[in-house]
C-alpha cells in the first residue's frame, strides 16, 4: 500500500516455502556496486531502471523481513505506472516463482547434495533487474575474481551513471545512481573501461548490439537459441552464455561445469572435480542443475582456499 507521506509502496511479494533469503543476500552483498546497491542489516537496496521510469527498492531478506511466506519490499517509483513492472523483476530478481519442494526432491534424492539441500532447503537463482546490466557486468567478471569485477562496475558507473531524483532516495545511505544503460556504454565505455583491450572491446560490442537491438536479451527467450547467439559474439564463450541464461532467463537447468567454484564445490562434496565427469553425473539432476551450480557455489566458499573466480 502507498505511503503517502514518504510517497513509498510497501508490498509483500509471496514466494513458496522453503525460502533461503540469507543465499540471495550473501550474493547479492558480494557483488554489490557501490552507488547501485547496498546492503544493511535490515536488507537489500538498489536502483531499478523501468520502463517509464527510475525507482529504488528495499528488499527486506533478513529477519521479519522475509517470514511468513513473504518478502517485504519498499518501492520508490518516478511513475505509477511502473509498479506492476517493478513487481515483475522483483520476482524474477528473487526467485520468487520456483517450486521449490521439487527442486530439493530431486536434488535431495543424490548423497553428495542431500546433506546441502537438508542445511540449507529452498535456495533460489539469483536473477536480474536489467539485462543489459547483467550482461555488461558478467563480461566484467570474465576470468577475474568477483571483486575485480564488482571494482570495475562501480568505476564506469560513477562516471557514466545516472543520477537518481533525490526523493526516490532520501536517506543518505541509499544508492543513488543508475547503472549506465546499453547505449551509454557504447558510446563512452572506452572512455572510462580499463583492463585488457579485448575485455573493453567485448563489453562495448556487446553494448552496441543491446543498443541497436541486434541483439535481444529478453527473459521470454528461448535458452537455447540464446546461448548460440551469445556464444558467437566475439569474446563470448559458453560460460558467459550459460551464466546469463541462469540469471537473465531464469533458466533452471544450467550447471555451469566449467565454472572453477562449481568444479572446486564438486571435488569437495565428493563428486568429480572435471567438466566432463560433473555433467556426467548432474544428468541425474536435471532439470535443476542451476540450483544444483548454487549449492556447489556454496560448498566451494566453505572449501580451504577458496576461489571465487568466474562467477560474477
Amino acid at each position: 500500500m502507498p505511503d503517502h507521506d514518504t510517497g513509498a509502496v510497501s508490498l509483500r511479494l509471496a514466494h513458496r516455502s522453503p525460502f533461503d533469503p540469507h543465499g540471495l543476500l550473501e550474493f547479492f552483498a558480494a557483488r554489490a556496486v557501490d552507488g547501485v546497491e547496498s546492503i544493511a542489516p535490515d536488507g537489500y537496496r538498489r536502483t531499478l531502471r523501468l520502463p517509464h521510469g527510475p525507482a529504488s527498492v528495499h528488499l527486506g531478506l533478513t529477519g521479519a523481513g522475509s517470514a511468513g511466506g513473504a518478502v517485504d519490499a519498499t518501492l520508490r517509483l518516478a511513475d505509477p505506472r511502473d509498479l506492476e513492472p517493478a513487481v515483475a523483476v522483483l520476482r524474477r530478481l528473487l526467485d520468487l516463482d520456483t517450486d521449490p519442494e521439487a527442486v530439493d526432491a530431486v536434488l535431495g534424492a543424490d548423497p553428495a547434495l542431500a546433506p546441502c539441500v537438508a542445511a540449507t532447503p529452498g535456495v533460489r537463482v539469483a536473477g536480474s533487474v536489467d539485462a543489459a546490466e547483467t550482461a555488461v557486468r558478467t563480461v566484467l567478471g570474465q576470468q577475474v575474481s568477483v571483486a575485480a569485477a564488482r571494482t570495475a562496475a562501480a568505476r564506469m558507473t560513477a562516471v557514466l551513471g545516472e543520477r537518481m531524483p533525490p526523493e526516490l532516495c532520501p536517506a543518505e545511505s541509499d544508492p543513488h545512481l543508475l547503472f549506465p544503460d546499453a547505449a551509454t556504454v557504447a558510446a563512452r565505455g572506452r572512455e572510462v573501461l580499463a583492463g585488457p583491450a579485448r575485455r573493453i572491446s567485448t563489453v562495448v560490442g556487446l553494448c552496441e548490439r543491446l543498443a541497436s537491438g541486434e541483439l535481444v536479451l529478453d527473459a521470454g527467450r528461448d535458452p537455447c537459441e540464446l546461448r548460440g547467439e551469445l556464444a558467437a559474439l566475439p569474446g563470448l564463450g559458453p560460460w558467459s552464455a550459460g551464466y546469463l541464461a541462469m540469471r537473465v532467463l531464469g533458466d533452471p537447468d544450467e550447471l555451469l561445469a566449467s565454472d572453477l567454484a562449481v568444479r572446486r564445490g564438486a571435488e569437495a562434496l565428493g563428486l568429480p572435480g572435471d567438466a566432463a565427469g560433473l555433467e556426467a553425473r548432474a544428468a541425474r539432476w536435471a532439470p535443476w542443475r542451476s540450483y544444483a551450480a548454487t549449492h556447489l557455489w556454496r560448498a566451494a566458499a566453505s572449501a580451504p582456499t577458496p576461489t571465487r573466480r568466474r562467477t560474477a
